[in-house]
This record gives structure tokens, sequence and C-alpha cells, in this order.
């Protein structure tokens, strides 16, 4: 938890991480596995919204061993790398699309015939 007296200190996004970690926390501690493990998939996780969704998986589905969260931990992590790379691509082809529409592109063209 928070000690007394930090939160004030704290920036918006500092303490949206601090509130999901406690939440994530909470859910590992009352599956009976220790809280440190909330640190470890909170810093595997990298973003409050990965942690939160963690957190809804661990209240909801119940997990009864270590194997069945380390893989939604995975599973999560991968969905989430998947759409960066998706997110990346499509800037990219917007990028070159761009690129092809351009006006100095086309001049560039008609130069060289």
């Amino acid at each position: 938890m928070i000690a007394c007296g930090v939160s004030s200190r704290m920036k918006p996004n500092q303490r949206q991480w601090a509130r999901s970690r406690d939440y994530l926390a909470g859910a590992v501690a009352s599956l009976g596995f220790p809280e440190e493990l909330a640190d470890l998939l909170a810093r595997q996780l990298g973003s409050p919204k990965a942690i939160d969704r963690m957190t809804s998986y661990l209240e909801k589905a119940r997990p009864g061993s270590l194997e069945m969260i380390i893989d939604e931990m995975l599973a999560i992590c991968a969905e989430i790398e998947a759409w960066r790379e998706k997110k990346e691509s499509r800037e990219a082809q917007e990028g070159y699309n761009r690129w092809l529409n351009s006006s100095v592109r086309r001049q560039n063209e008609n130069r060289q015939e």
C-alpha cells in the first residue's frame, strides 16, 4: 500500500500505477500467493491497463496454480506486443501512402520521364 503522505506527492500516472498494483496484490493474495508475485507481474505487464486486465482475470477465473497465472500474463503480454506491431505497421503504411500520393514524388517522376 501507499504510505501516508506519499500519495499527495505522486503524479496522477504514478497514483494509477500504484492503485493498479495494489489491486493486483490484493487479488494475488486472495488466491493464496505471496504479494511479491504482484510486483513481478506488474513489472512484466508494463502498464496499468495490462495490470488491471490481469487483476480482472485473477478475480474472475480464480486460477489455482502459478502456471495458470503466468500463462495468462504471457498471453496478455503477447497480445499487447501484437497490437504494438500492428500499430507500427499501420503507421508505416500510412507514411508510405502519403509519400505515394505526394506532389513531390509525382514531380520527380515527371522529371525522370
